[in-house]
């Protein structure tokens, strides 16, 4: 343990921090220990307070530097349309296989979150990205298509794993008033990873007009997901994370398979008010397919792609910084920025979508495809529409995801639930992904596939509207937050700085 000094220094940073802040401390605040002392120490340089190891600012942190190296890159080079190939019908496969896994898997991934531990969970997720990479790597020199498809399925069960882990940390670790901030800065510092990841294929393809990327593109992609892999051996378990006000994350202390199982099923049955937001979970990757193969593939080369894909995730990064920081407005009700964020949404789906289908009118399928069709270059005249609103899908894309993690995450506060409301998310948006990747696969016309993204964005929004406006909370009290866990209210409620949440009178 440490001494009385360390502790009273702790404390007092920990009281005097902003609570708002995703940077504040967690230092030792009253609750037993679960972790070595040093995990709970934070440090100061100079005029700065790092937080304590062990806190969820730095946890988060680390699991966003996970994604920013593995999903990330997979985001630039599925970005770029097709894997970075001239045709995206391998990569349509691959995709299929993909998502046909991860839909599975993810649906009852929450189960080996819960049982594994999200440290582990997540480490066995981040290598299926340096395998899918090497894959590209592979057909690019054999056209083998083979490895590419295998290299999708496994990537299917690494990502649903993966992807659960994330999510439960980023929904459970924050404090209530804070999630939409933590949730932001993950997504901003995700996509960072696909930014620099879109730097270097524009880097290596500046001065080329060819329709696919080099060797040198992939093997830079394998060297940065390696790097994602390890970094995850570094995450503590959730059980060792402390808040700043003391409190520890709501988990099942002794799972089993059989309790996590259960487990699924007792969510299913007591939150069934989730089913309202299944269907934006469908469509949350749907318009993947439409934006990355039938917008930045069919009309522009591979320099411009790359390009755009620059421009698609630095644009995400904007937009999860407007959405999460509104979303945390304590000047407002939470339950009001809930019919707020639903309000926005359905007004930028109407805009930005109105835009894309002025721009879809402009080509067909048959055109792009013919062998003297000459694609669009960032010098060519005509560029400037739609680079910007390529920017504004990225911006909505992100407003769309930092919405549904938000809405969930203001459900409950409950680890074990929120790793299977992640689970859920996950299954669902991967099987809306593999049957429009197959879709694409089989060349229907450009038009049916914006027409799906349009209509499955706007009428998912609708049906969610229920379960806005009459289950999201201003606050979830403590003692509703355990029932779905085997932890008492005083091995997880605060200790410094706030009192235990229960609900205004």
């Amino acid at each position: 343990m440490a001494t009385t000094n360390e502790k009273s220094e702790a404390s007092a940073t920990a009281t005097s921090a902003d609570p708002h802040s995703p940077i504040h401390n967690a230092g030792e605040a009253g609750q037993p220990l679960t972790g070595r002392p040093w995990m709970y120490r934070s440090r100061r340089i100079g005029p700065f307070t790092i937080p304590a190891y062990a806190s969820p600012p730095i946890q988060l942190g680390l699991v966003a530097f996970v994604c920013f190296l593995c999903p990330g890159m997979f985001n630039a080079l599925n970005g770029l349309g097709g894997g970075g190939q001239f045709d995206a019908t391998t990569s349509n496969n691959s995709n299929v296989a993909l998502y046909s896994t991860f839909s599975v898997i993810g649906f009852f991934a929450g189960t080996l979150t819960n049982r594994l531990g999200v440290k582990w969970t997540l480490s066995f997720g981040g290598t299926g990205y340096f395998i899918y990479i090497a894959s590209y790597l592979s057909y690019n020199r054999n056209q083998n298509s083979g490895f590419p498809i295998f290299a999708g399925a496994l990537l299917g069960i690494c990502a649903g794993l993966l992807w659960c882990a994330q999510g439960t940390i980023m929904m459970s670790y924050p404090p209530e008033e804070s999630k939409g901030r933590y949730i932001a800065w993950f997504w901003m510092i995700f996509n960072s990873g696909a930014v620099l990841g879109s730097l270097v294929p524009l880097g290596q393809n500046i001065h080329s007009s060819a329709g696919a990327v080099n060797d040198g593109t992939y093997i830079g992609f394998m060297v940065l997901t390696l790097a994602g892999t390890i970094l995850s051996w570094l995450l503590v378990d959730a059980r060792h994370v402390q808040r700043a006000d003391g409190s520890h994350v709501v988990l099942m202390k002794h799972p089993t398979w059989q309790s996590e199982v259960r487990g699924i099923f007792e969510t299913l049955k007591n939150d069934s008010w989730i089913v309202f937001l299944f269907p934006m979970f469908f469509a949350s990757n749907w318009f993947y397919t439409y934006q990355f193969n039938d917008v930045n593939l069919a009309r522009f080369n591979v320099r411009t792609r790359a390009l755009n894909g620059v421009l698609y995730w630095s644009s995400q990064i904007v937009g999860a910084y407007v959405f999460g920081y509104a979303l945390d407005l304590t000047r407002f009700r939470r339950s009001t920025r809930a019919k707020a964020a639903w309000m926005v949404l359905f007004v930028i789906t109407m805009a930005i979508w109105g835009g894309g289908y002025a721009w879809q009118k402009q080509y067909t399928r048959a055109e792009t495809s013919a062998d003297n069709y000459v694609k669009m270059d960032w010098t060519s005249s005509g560029y400037v529409g739609p680079m910007f609103l390529y920017m504004f899908f990225g911006f909505y894309d992100a407003a769309w995801q930092i919405c549904i993690y938000w809405f969930m995450g203001a459900l409950t506060n409950n680890g074990r639930k929120l790793a299977n409301f992640t689970g859920f998310y996950k299954g669902i948006q991967s099987a809306g992904a593999a049957i429009i990747f197959r879709i694409d696969a089989l060349k229907a016309p450009f038009m049916n596939e914006f027409a799906s993204c349009w209509a499955l964005l706007a009428g998912s929004l609708l049906i969610a509207l229920p379960l806005i406006l009459m289950k999201v909370r201003d606050t979830v009290p403590l003692k509703e937050d355990i029932k779905f866990s085997d932890e008492t209210i005083e091995e997880v409620m605060p200790t410094v700085g706030h009192e235990t949440r229960e609900p205004k009178e």
